[in-house]
């Protein structure tokens, strides 16, 4: 079983806030200065998205970053069948 990748589920987040808002890629791709192809493949978790960009497409989506990770964290957590864990407890991450 393929590992999932934090950039899928990025890609995967920042689509899914674009379409609830009913816009085009285009019209992100051009508020984030970013090009339609690149932005694309974000969404598709084709490219690792820098901060930078990051901070771009959320500002042009008019979201908070803090929103969409957390949104990825839940999707990662989901994923690795995690539950929520104490405060301060310690966390073992598998090689």
């Amino acid at each position: 079983m393929r590992p999932v990748l934090m950039r899928e589920l990025l890609g995967e987040s920042l689509r899914e806030q674009r379409v609830t808002q009913g816009r085009t890629l285009r019209d992100i791709s051009g508020s984030a200065r970013v090009s339609l192809g690149y932005l694309s493949e974000v969404e598709r978790g084709q490219k690792e998205a820098s901060s930078e960009l990051l901070a771009a497409i959320c500002s042009a989506l008019d979201v908070p970053m803090s929103i969409v990770l957390s949104d990825v964290s839940d999707k990662m957590a989901l994923t690795e069948k995690v539950t929520t864990l104490p405060v301060g407890a310690p966390v073992a991450c598998a090689a």
